[in-house]
């Protein structure tokens, strides 16, 4: 739950406005007071243009993290006891490149959507050990202050052939969460630019679907064959396309994790630096959560595994361009997803 806490001030009416329409006044009141909002977001106009529609949706994303990851509200109640506000730099989520029914697989199951909200691939980041490809998605308007996403995907046909059968039993029955109504608002969007509050709040609720488990529980045999092989298949099984992690952009990630450390956060033991010296990352682990698994009597049985979690990441200036570096690192990425890798 979250607290009630004043709603934002007007020049950001629009925004308010969207985020209340796809979750509620008080949550988006929270969500607004507590992220750092870019003034170029503001405005009273009842046509969203797509920056607002995107931070919307990652407002929500946001409050939806918050609910399932006890240590993030933690963190961000502290910070905002403090009077300070949380730049979000990006959300990762994990999705499958094999088969997975009616929902388009990997990355294009979210590139379909965060296209037309200004989203385009800024990098592509192989992670050959994890048998995984990550794409950034970059916002063409608003870059530095509209956070990311890292969409990575597992490619089930680099597993052995056992974990390719599990995957396909697990994933193959994937619903579609995007109907007409969601496309039909999304082509208005991406042609002009901008739609109705009703359009825009169509989407937002629609692509929140999006981030969820679209297949039906998996069976316990399915997920310990996936988990033999892959960690990140086994967590996509249970956790579906749920974000990942949520990301605040700090000062000093070093100093922080140190303080956090202090603080009882059970920390990643180290931050992950990039070759280029300039992105350095770190993360509370990620908290456990209770899953159902199918049994072969069709009965369900609960099994406590590892859920979503909060990063910190700090960015540095590149020298070349005198702008912040938004690029990601495969080596950091790698040492990221050892934070859900926990048994």
């Amino acid at each position: 739950m979250v607290p009630a806490r004043s709603a934002p001030a007007n020049q950001h009416e629009t925004l308010f406005r969207l985020l209340a329409a796809a979750t509620d006044e008080r949550r988006a009141a929270f969500a607004l007071t507590t992220l750092a909002i870019d003034p170029a977001l503001g405005g009273t106009s009842d046509r969203p243009v797509r920056a607002q529609v995107a931070m919307a949706l990652n407002a929500a994303l946001f409050l939806d993290l918050l609910d399932r990851v006890p240590t993030a509200a933690r963190y961000v109640a502290a910070l905002r006891e403090k009077g300070e506000t949380v730049v979000f730099d990006h959300g990762a989520l994990r999705t499958i490149d094999g088969e997975t029914g009616a929902l388009p697989a990997g990355f294009r199951a979210f590139t379909r959507f965060l296209t037309p909200l200004g989203y385009e691939v800024g990098g592509l980041y192989p992670l050959p050990r994890l048998r995984m490809t990550g794409r950034a998605l970059v916002h063409h308007d608003l870059p530095e202050t509209v956070p990311q996403f890292f969409v990575s995907e597992l490619h089930v046909s680099e597993l052995p052939e056992p974990a390719q059968a599990a995957a396909r039993r697990v994933f193959d029955q994937s619903r579609d969460p995007l109907g007409a109504a969601e496309r039909a608002a999304l082509g208005v969007l991406e042609r002009q630019g901008s739609c109705s509050l009703e359009e825009g709040a169509t989407i937002v609720t629609g692509a929140l679907r999006a981030f969820e488990r679209q297949h039906p529980a998996p069976a316990l045999a399915d997920y310990e064959a996936l988990f033999e092989h892959s960690r990140e298949a086994a967590w996509i099984a249970t956790e579906g396309n749920a974000f990942n992690h949520a990301t605040t952009r700090v000062a000093d990630v070093d100093a922080l994790a140190e303080e956090l450390r202090q603080a009882g956060y059970p920390m990643k033991p180290d931050v992950e630096v990039s070759q280029n010296g300039r992105v350095r990352q770190t993360a509370i682990l990620a908290d456990k959560v209770q899953r159902p698994f199918r049994l072969t009597d069709g009965s369900e049985v609960l099994r406590e595994v590892p859920g979503s979690f909060y990063e910190f990441i700090t960015r540095d200036v590149d020298p070349a361009t005198g702008r912040l570096d938004l690029t990601f690192d495969s080596g950091n990425a790698t040492g990221i997803f050892a934070v859900t890798r926990q048994p």
